[in-house]
């Protein structure tokens, strides 16, 4: 039985395929057409997966889409209505768009696939809650959904057991924890469904002055979690922008210009929508708990990738275990409705991994052969060595410990937004110039975000106050007191990103502000190349911690292709770079001359 998923036409576009209940291949659209967060039908997607598993479109049983078009339209025209005559200009831009192709989803597929089988539309979150538990180690666990919005419900409680997903309760739109972080990404001038992310980053800089009025004027929270916001706030509902006059009043001015200087204000206010969302989980996930008795939580949709307040969870032990889907957003609704499709809609019993989950490190996406990585070399005249993998791990370890920056492009593509150590730049946790290097020479970004640690999964207590694996860089936790340094007396008084610079563990490149780090652990079962050479590292120099960071620049997606690793490594300051078994080195590259135009060469934008 060969299911086919498929989330479009909001974000983050992908397709997922399931034979027989196993996950063969799952893909953003963005990775192929190049453009990030994409949006569009994901052909491209769809074709990677039917060509990985060797199928035909002929050879598919059921096509899930994600949510149900119809049900999404009545919530926006009930919007408009409700608000009438307010946001006529935003009616007038997005009926259009429904109307020509948002409402026709089935005649898409079958369109733009020349496909002619069954169309299944499981409701958004209940995609989100199948992508959380059907891939769990979990024969039985309590979900949590929150997001932006789906249809009508922006977050979902409920329990799932053995082939069966069962949401008890909800919250509807537009009362949303995603559309209220989302209105603070706009609020101070990041782009909204992309920018959430530098939010979380930014907010260690701040101080949370803003709590108390957010919970007084803008959300009225209880403590199961259950919320409200208070609407004449914000202008999300039927606007084209997320907050109105009301809130720039509230918070003392306009909107941040994008770009423009950060202040403390911008950092006040993010650290402050950052607590509020910590504290709306933490109630959450204790009522869940109380509600359901489950010892275990699986957790999905956009706003379960704040590893902040998931490893606020975790922490409080709320329960006994967690599993976070990594492709909690938009994308991992591909993957949520074809397994909700052979496990719920056809019934068909479920085989649970106990000793991990069946996501198989999220290495869904395409891998490209040996052979023709050096066909694509020889044929531009590329220099490079060539090492068996035995060698790799010995070779990589001593350039790390050289403090090298290298491009990692080994095995398949990662699937969600997390580089997990097959597209990936890698460096020494330990080198206290390594985050400034990163950030201005080679992702040309920020200077406050942080980088992340891929850690050996056995030595991950050794280095940080966590015991449990983290393999899909969700969880945050502190780096042990041990390795910490203390900050001088004058140090303490420094505001906002002035703490940037000041060095707080023996692993200063991925030890934020706050003393903490978002965690990747590695495990030799579903890398055991990346694992191999972490472990050489760490035989040889002494660390099991080394920086892992997404394999791309700002703004684009992270490199699919070898010939999109090579761009990349050419265009930043990146030392060296490994193409499964061969290694390019920039400076023997510049002694012989070699400087491809590589702009013209693979007609890149």
């Amino acid at each position: 039985m060969n299911i086919l998923g498929i989330s479009a036409f909001y974000h983050d576009s992908a397709a997922a395929l399931v034979i027989d209940g196993k996950i063969i291949a799952a893909a953003q659209e963005e990775r192929f057409s190049r453009k990030k967060h994409d949006h569009r039908f994901p052909i491209n997607a769809v074709n990677y997966c039917l060509e990985e598993a060797n199928l035909s479109i002929d050879d598919i049983d059921f096509v899930a889409f994600y949510d149900k078009p119809f049900l999404k339209f009545e919530r926006i025209l009930e919007t408009y209505l409700t608000y009438a005559p307010k946001g006529i200009r935003s009616f007038i831009k997005a009926i259009p768009l429904w109307i020509k192709e948002k409402l026709w989803i089935k005649e898409v597929i079958a369109s733009e696939l020349n496909y002619k089988g069954k169309i299944l539309f499981p409701e958004h979150h209940q995609s989100h809650a199948a992508s959380a538990f059907f891939p769990s180690p979990f024969d039985d666990a309590a979900f949590i959904t929150f997001d932006g919005v789906g249809e009508w419900t922006t977050t979902s409680i409920g329990v799932g057991n053995q082939n069966k997903i069962n949401i008890l309760a909800d919250i509807k739109f537009p009362h949303s924890l995603g559309l209220l972080y989302s209105a603070f990404t706009y609020y101070t001038g990041f782009k909204v469904n992309s920018g959430e992310y530098k939010i979380m980053g930014l907010a260690p800089y701040g101080e949370p002055k803003y709590v108390d009025l957010i919970l007084d004027e803008l959300m009225d929270l209880k403590d199961d979690g259950s919320f409200k916001l208070n609407m004449k706030y914000f202008n999300f509902a039927v606007g084209l922008t997320m907050t109105n006059s009301k809130f720039d009043k509230l918070f003392g001015g306009p909107p941040r210009k994008p770009e423009s200087e950060l202040t403390q204000r911008e950092m006040d206010l993010t650290r402050s929508v950052q607590d509020v969302t910590e504290l709306v989980m933490l109630r959450t996930a204790k009522h869940v708990r109380n509600l359901t008795g489950k010892k275990n939580l699986c957790l999905a949709g956009g706003v379960a990738l704040n590893c902040v307040g998931n490893g606020k969870i975790l922490d409080e032990k709320i329960f006994d275990n967690i599993w976070i889907q990594p492709a909690a957003g938009d994308a991992g609704g591909a993957l949520g409705a074809a397994l909700f499709t052979w496990h719920q809609y056809l019934g068909n019993e479920r085989t649970v991994n106990l000793k991990g989950d069946s996501q198989l490190g999220s290495y869904l996406g395409p891998e490209f052969a040996k052979d023709d990585i050096k066909e694509f070399l020889d044929s531009k005249n590329i220099v490079y060595k060539e090492y068996s993998d035995e060698e790799i791990p010995t070779v990589v370890a001593k350039l790390l410990n050289d403090e090298k920056v290298i491009g990692w492009f080994n095995g398949r593509s990662e699937f969600g937004p997390r580089a997990l150590g097959n597209r990936s730049i890698i460096g020494d946790a330990r080198s206290k110039k390594m985050q400034a290097i990163m950030n201005l020479k080679i992702k040309f970004r920020e200077s406050f975000r942080p980088f992340a640690p891929s850690v050996l999964e056995e030595k991950v207590s050794d280095y940080f106050e966590m015991d449990v694996p983290s393999p899909y860089m969700l969880l945050v936790a502190n780096v042990k007191k041990e390795r910490q340094k203390k900050m001088s007396e004058s140090e303490e008084k420094l505001f906002g990103i002035e703490k940037l610079n000041i060095e707080r563990s023996d692993i200063p490149a991925i030890t934020h502000v706050d003393y903490s780090a978002r965690i990747q652990t590695v495990s030799k079962d579903t890398n055991p190349l990346y694992h191999a050479t972490i472990s050489k590292f760490d035989e040889l120099y002494g660390s099991a911690v080394i920086v892992n960071t997404s394999f791309n620049v700002r703004g684009e997606p992270i490199v699919n292709k070898p010939q999109e690793a090579y761009t990349c490594f050419m265009r930043t300051d990146m030392d060296y770079l490994l193409l499964e078994n061969f290694i390019l080195d920039k400076n023997e590259m510049k002694k012989l001359g070699i400087d491809i135009d590589w702009k013209k060469e693979f007609e890149l934008d």
